[in-house]
Protein backbone atom coordinates (compact mmCIF):
# COMPACT_ATOMS: atom_id res chain seq x y z
CA UNK A 1 0.00 0.00 0.00
CA UNK A 2 0.89 3.51 -0.37
CA UNK A 3 1.90 5.74 2.07
CA UNK A 4 0.83 9.30 1.32
CA UNK A 5 4.09 11.17 1.75
CA UNK A 6 2.70 15.31 1.91
CA UNK A 7 4.47 18.52 1.70
CA UNK A 8 3.03 19.71 4.70
CA UNK A 9 1.03 18.26 7.69
CA UNK A 10 -2.61 18.20 7.49
CA UNK A 11 -3.95 20.51 10.37
CA UNK A 12 -5.50 17.85 12.51
CA UNK A 13 -2.31 16.02 13.01
CA UNK A 14 -0.62 19.35 13.28
CA UNK A 15 -2.40 20.31 16.81
CA UNK A 16 -2.03 16.59 17.68
CA UNK A 17 1.60 16.96 17.52
CA UNK A 18 1.52 20.32 19.10
CA UNK A 19 -0.25 18.81 22.27
CA UNK A 20 2.23 15.65 22.67
CA UNK A 21 5.17 18.14 22.22
CA UNK A 22 4.21 20.70 24.83
CA UNK A 23 3.29 17.65 26.96
CA UNK A 24 6.26 15.50 27.00
CA UNK A 25 8.92 18.68 26.82
CA UNK A 26 6.75 19.62 30.27
CA UNK A 27 6.92 16.10 31.93
CA UNK A 28 10.43 15.70 30.72
CA UNK A 29 11.77 19.19 32.57
CA UNK A 30 9.84 17.75 35.71
CA UNK A 31 11.48 14.68 35.77
CA UNK A 32 14.85 16.30 35.00
CA UNK A 33 14.36 18.50 38.37
CA UNK A 34 13.20 15.66 39.99
CA UNK A 35 15.99 13.34 39.65
CA UNK A 36 18.09 14.94 42.39
CA UNK A 37 15.85 14.49 45.00
CA UNK A 38 15.15 10.75 44.22
CA UNK A 39 16.83 8.54 46.95
CA UNK A 40 15.53 4.81 45.61
CA UNK A 41 18.39 3.46 42.97
CA UNK A 42 15.43 1.48 40.98
CA UNK A 43 13.36 4.24 40.83
CA UNK A 44 15.93 6.99 39.97
CA UNK A 45 17.09 4.09 36.71
CA UNK A 46 13.26 4.31 36.09
CA UNK A 47 13.63 7.84 35.87
CA UNK A 48 16.45 8.12 33.70
CA UNK A 49 15.08 5.69 31.19
CA UNK A 50 12.20 7.04 31.13
CA UNK A 51 14.03 10.56 30.64
CA UNK A 52 15.75 9.07 27.92
CA UNK A 53 12.78 7.59 26.00
CA UNK A 54 11.19 11.10 26.43
CA UNK A 55 13.76 12.90 24.85
CA UNK A 56 14.05 10.50 22.32
CA UNK A 57 10.11 10.68 21.67
CA UNK A 58 10.56 14.70 21.60
CA UNK A 59 13.67 14.76 18.69
CA UNK A 60 11.40 12.42 16.55
CA UNK A 61 8.41 14.65 16.60
CA UNK A 62 10.32 18.04 16.36
CA UNK A 63 11.10 16.76 13.08
CA UNK A 64 8.31 16.93 11.99
CA UNK A 65 7.70 20.63 13.00
CA UNK A 66 8.97 22.18 9.36
CA UNK A 67 5.94 19.79 7.66
CA UNK A 68 3.60 21.68 10.21
CA UNK A 69 1.23 24.46 8.12
CA UNK A 70 2.04 28.01 8.30
CA UNK A 71 -0.85 30.48 8.42
CA UNK A 72 0.83 33.12 8.98
CA UNK A 73 3.93 34.62 10.93
CA UNK A 74 4.85 35.03 14.25
CA UNK A 75 8.31 35.95 15.97
CA UNK A 76 6.81 36.07 19.70
CA UNK A 77 7.64 33.23 22.29
CA UNK A 78 6.68 32.30 25.68
CA UNK A 79 8.67 33.12 28.54
CA UNK A 80 9.44 30.46 31.12
CA UNK A 81 8.57 31.07 34.46
CA UNK A 82 5.07 31.88 35.37
CA UNK A 83 4.34 30.51 32.01
CA UNK A 84 5.93 27.00 32.80
CA UNK A 85 4.00 26.87 35.27
CA UNK A 86 0.50 27.67 33.57
CA UNK A 87 1.02 25.27 30.86
CA UNK A 88 2.01 22.71 33.04
CA UNK A 89 -1.31 23.71 34.94
CA UNK A 90 -3.30 23.47 31.80
CA UNK A 91 -1.71 20.13 30.48
CA UNK A 92 -2.84 18.83 33.70
CA UNK A 93 -6.65 19.73 33.76
CA UNK A 94 -6.73 18.71 29.83
CA UNK A 95 -5.58 15.12 30.88
CA UNK A 96 -8.03 14.69 33.76
CA UNK A 97 -11.14 16.17 31.80
CA UNK A 98 -9.98 13.09 29.49
CA UNK A 99 -9.34 11.01 32.22
CA UNK A 100 -12.85 11.63 33.93
CA UNK A 101 -14.23 11.24 30.27
CA UNK A 102 -12.74 7.82 29.84
CA UNK A 103 -13.72 6.58 33.31
CA UNK A 104 -17.33 7.84 32.95
CA UNK A 105 -17.40 5.44 30.18
CA UNK A 106 -16.69 2.33 32.61
CA UNK A 107 -18.77 3.08 35.20
CA UNK A 108 -21.78 0.82 35.37
CA UNK A 109 -22.92 2.01 38.57
CA UNK A 110 -24.92 4.81 38.73
CA UNK A 111 -23.90 6.71 42.05
CA UNK A 112 -20.69 6.76 40.86
CA UNK A 113 -21.27 8.04 37.22
CA UNK A 114 -23.58 10.57 38.82
CA UNK A 115 -20.24 11.30 41.37
CA UNK A 116 -17.71 11.42 38.20
CA UNK A 117 -19.73 13.40 35.76
CA UNK A 118 -19.88 16.13 38.73
CA UNK A 119 -16.22 16.21 38.98
CA UNK A 120 -15.79 16.05 34.94
CA UNK A 121 -17.60 19.33 35.26
CA UNK A 122 -15.46 20.53 37.93
CA UNK A 123 -12.22 19.70 35.97
CA UNK A 124 -13.87 21.06 32.69
CA UNK A 125 -14.01 24.62 34.31
CA UNK A 126 -10.45 24.15 36.62
CA UNK A 127 -9.34 23.95 32.78
CA UNK A 128 -11.28 26.73 31.53
CA UNK A 129 -9.70 28.86 34.02
CA UNK A 130 -6.17 27.70 33.22
CA UNK A 131 -6.85 28.01 29.30
CA UNK A 132 -8.90 31.80 29.69
CA UNK A 133 -5.62 32.92 32.43
CA UNK A 134 -3.15 32.07 29.53
CA UNK A 135 -4.98 33.35 26.19
CA UNK A 136 -5.36 36.51 28.17
CA UNK A 137 -1.98 36.78 29.31
CA UNK A 138 -0.83 35.89 25.95
CA UNK A 139 0.90 32.72 27.05
CA UNK A 140 -1.14 30.62 24.86
CA UNK A 141 -2.78 32.22 21.60
CA UNK A 142 -5.06 29.28 20.41
CA UNK A 143 -5.81 31.07 17.50
CA UNK A 144 -2.07 31.61 16.15
CA UNK A 145 -0.54 27.92 15.18
CA UNK A 146 2.79 29.54 14.11
CA UNK A 147 3.42 30.35 17.48
CA UNK A 148 2.46 27.44 19.21
CA UNK A 149 4.66 25.48 17.28
CA UNK A 150 7.59 28.15 17.95
CA UNK A 151 6.36 27.80 21.49
CA UNK A 152 6.22 23.94 21.43
CA UNK A 153 10.15 23.97 19.38
CA UNK A 154 11.68 26.46 22.55
CA UNK A 155 9.51 24.24 25.04
CA UNK A 156 11.20 21.08 23.94
CA UNK A 157 14.61 22.70 23.33
CA UNK A 158 15.04 23.83 26.52
CA UNK A 159 13.50 20.25 27.84
CA UNK A 160 16.44 18.25 25.58
CA UNK A 161 19.01 20.62 27.74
Amino acid sequence: MHQPNPQTLAWHETLELHELVAFNAIGLMKMKKSLKELKDDQLERIYGQTIHELETSLRELLQFYPYAPHPGESSQYREYGDSFFAGDLLAFTKSNVRNYAVAITETATPMLREVLRKQLNIAIKAHGRIFYYMYQKGLYDSYNLNKILQNDILLAKKALM
